[in-house]
């Protein structure tokens, strides 16, 4: 454990964020699982608009740097791959 009062302020925030970040992080895999179930039941409309919102948390969470934007673009690009095939 540290003995600097702002490094240990520092392990209190980044615990904070850690966990922040793991939640969100599990949300957009359970949003993208969305789609999947969507898909495969052959649930068009419900398909597109779990897509439209995992699009949305994705965008989110890379523009808050809680994944990188390349990442974000593949599962986009999952996604849109996903809803072809029901098409």
């Amino acid at each position: 454990m540290a003995n600097i009062k702002s490094q240990k302020k520092r392990i209190r925030t980044n615990e904070k964020a850690r966990m922040r970040n793991r939640a969100v992080r599990s949300e957009l895999k359970t949003l993208v699982k969305n789609v999947r179930v969507a898909v495969e039941e052959g649930n068009a409309e419900a398909a597109q608009t779990a897509a439209a919102r995992a699009y949305k948390h994705l965008d989110q969470a890379a523009a808050k740097g809680i994944i990188h934007k390349n990442q974000a673009g593949n599962r986009k690009s999952g996604v849109a791959h996903l809803l072809k095939t029901l098409n």
